[in-house]
């Protein structure tokens, strides 16, 4: 009585059937393409990070040069005076 019925099962047809199109496979959506995309990303992001810090070390260094050069000329302008 509490028993579910379950349907009959249909039978498979006997004949072969050649497929008329190559099926060519599509990458999904989901999945990415090579499984260390996200270390690569990290690495990219960091090396990026990096070469910009190490930039503005350099235009700091320079800037301080520059400075420092005309700071001596003015003082070695006024001690000649």
């Amino acid at each position: 009585m509490f028993r579910p019925k379950l349907p009959d099962v249909p039978t498979l047809p006997t004949a072969s059937v050649v497929p008329q199109q190559t099926h060519v496979p599509v990458p999904s959506a989901g999945r990415s393409l090579t499984p260390y995309a996200g270390a690569v990303a990290a690495v990219v992001v960091v090396g990026v990070v990096l070469t910009a810090l190490l930039a503005a070390v350099a235009i700091t260094a320079i800037s301080v040069a520059i400075a420092a050069v005309v700071l001596r000329s003015l003082v070695n302008g006024a001690n000649r005076r």
